[in-house]
């Protein structure tokens, strides 16, 4: 009986996992601190307006994990919407300025292929061998709390110092005399960056927003985002109004809320898929991600700057044009109504159109044109164009992936793989890995999957883990669960390269990357 109070516990958490946005039906009209009082205060003491464990800052995803756990573990008898509200008072009042998520937005933003660069190697065997490093550089703790996390840590799961990494060594012994003194200075609770991050005056994103970027196996976009006010404070009417390069619509609306002044957070229907946006507002401009809601690793880098607020150069698609040839390119920003000044060798043929948001321009490039990274200008605003006369080689981003089996009746789908192929020029003695080699862009590509080593050929991975797009570079893993086909009916995992052919001339260029197919992932919380 005792599990099943625990899961019907967690049932309702999907409707807060699902966003920190859409407001559920019957919202609560308690405020957060009246919350806080009647429910929070059950457990925690007070003492002298101080709540004992809350000397925090964290994101607005650090706190819904926060939060979720005092009521799936501790019965905190919280609603979705109460969950919510506290989620906001939190991550408005105690939250980390923009600098401070520097190097981590990637945990929030979801690209869960990125390959983390640790501070110090023991950060990496001590904190990060669990999870991912970012879930510890978002949050901000004085000493004092960071002992009670490590003591969390092991008294939530008492086998920490016999797993790998954690064995061959004096674990807590380690924790506590040299990780424990260097994170409570490295992620101090107190900071300049935070202080003077309040006392700054908030700016509404109320606007239009010239918006750009680039989705892996669908290309690249462009289009306006109208963002209006609502009833609620720091929450907004979202409408996009885009399209992709091919001329066909991207378009949708939705919600948004803002936490700490600068954390957007919006769910949207586009076209009938569900989409997140993860933004960090900076006054005129926006940076972030967006991405299917069900298919996380599906989404796109998301560029935007408010229009009629200067000028302003978020994209250019393409942003590369070989020489001898004539070609399209569609500047996307602000302001565009400057003067066009094109690099040397370079010659306007036509302006196909001009708004105030995006620039068409029919451009030629003599077959002297100088190679390399030059500038596109347009009025003061600028943005870089690769000049190349040939592809040299090809690598496949991401170089390192990884995809889920999933479906065939289970609750967890699959989690497909995504790449593409980034080409590149060499340096004048035409050797490759030079500093002077210059990165071409994303190019069109046919692909395929080989088997990774000698193992994965054996066991014929690449005939069951799942099935290669050849014209989009999208995998599709296969179905969860033990396959009778496969030697000692085992699943359907796989050890594969991701390979990219490129015609260039006479040639065929291939890229590989590495694409491990593994099992469902079921413990998937807004931070890795």
């Amino acid at each position: 009986m005792r599990w099943k109070n625990r899961l019907r516990s967690l049932l309702p958490l999907a409707a807060v996992l699902i966003g920190l946005v859409a407001p559920t039906a019957g919202a609560s009209t308690l405020s957060a601190q009246e919350i806080i009082s009647s429910k929070c205060l059950n457990c925690h003491t007070q003492n002298g307006g101080q709540i004992s464990r809350f000397q925090q800052r964290k994101t607005p995803e650090g706190w819904l994990m926060t939060v979720t756990r005092m009521r799936t573990l501790h019965r905190a008898e919280l609603s979705p919407e109460e969950v919510r509200t506290v989620v906001k008072h939190l991550a408005d009042t105690q939250g980390l300025a923009p600098s401070e998520t520097q190097g981590a937005r990637f945990a929030m933003e979801r690209r869960l292929n990125t390959i983390e660069q640790h501070k110090t190697e023991l950060f990496g065997e001590m904190c990060a061998r669990c999870h991912s490093g970012a879930r510890v550089e978002l949050q901000r703790r004085p000493l004092v709390e960071w002992e009670h996390l490590m003591h969390f840590h092991i008294g939530q799961y008492p086998t920490i110092e016999y797993q790998a990494l954690g064995r061959d060594r004096d674990w807590v012994g380690i924790a506590f005399k040299e990780v424990l003194p260097w994170l409570a200075k490295t992620y101090p609770y107190e900071s300049k960056d935070w202080a003077e991050w309040q006392a700054r005056p908030a700016v509404s994103p109320v606007g239009r927003w010239s918006v750009a970027g680039r989705w892996p196996g669908k290309g690249d976009y462009a289009g306006v985002m109208e963002v209006s006010a609502s009833a609620s404070p720091d929450r907004y009417v979202v409408e996009l109004d885009a399209a992709w390069s091919d001329g066909s619509a991207l378009a949708g609306g939705g919600q948004a809320l803002v936490y700490t002044g600068y954390e957007w957070r919006a769910d949207l229907d586009l076209g009938g898929v569900k989409v997140r946006q993860v933004l960090a507002l900076d006054g005129d401009r926006a940076e972030g991600r967006m991405f299917e809601r069900d298919q996380e690793i599906s989404g796109a880098d998301l560029s935007a700057a408010r229009l009629g607020e200067g000028s302003q150069v978020l994209a250019l698609q393409p942003a590369h044009i070989r020489t001898g040839e004539t070609a399209t390119l569609r500047v996307v920003g602000t302001g565009l109504d400057g003067e066009v000044k094109l690099p040397r060798g370079l010659t306007l043929v036509e302006t196909v159109s001009r708004d105030e948001h995006q620039l068409v321009l029919r451009v030629s490039a003599s077959k002297t044109a100088p190679r390399g990274v030059k500038a596109v200008q347009v009025g003061e605003a600028s943005a870089p164009l690769a000049v190349f006369d040939r592809i040299d080689y090809v690598k496949v981003t991401p170089d390192y992936a990884i995809g889920r089996v999933g479906g065939n009746g289970g609750s967890t789908p699959v989690v497909e793989g995504r790449f593409e192929a980034i080409a590149y020029s060499a340096g004048p003695d035409r050797k490759r890995g030079t500093k002077d080699d210059f990165a071409i862009g994303p190019v069109p590509a046919k692909w395929s999957v080989e088997p990774f080593d000698d193992t994965a050929k054996a066991d014929r991975d690449v005939d069951f883990a799942g099935i290669m797009n050849p014209d989009t570079g999208v995998f599709m893993p296969g179905a969860a669960g033990p396959n009778p086909q496969r030697r000692m009916s085992t699943n359907n995992a796989g050890n594969l390269r991701a390979v990219a052919s490129v015609r260039e001339g006479t040639r065929t260029l291939t890229g590989k990357g590495h694409f491990i197919v593994t099992v469902q992932r079921w413990n998937n919380p807004p931070l890795p």
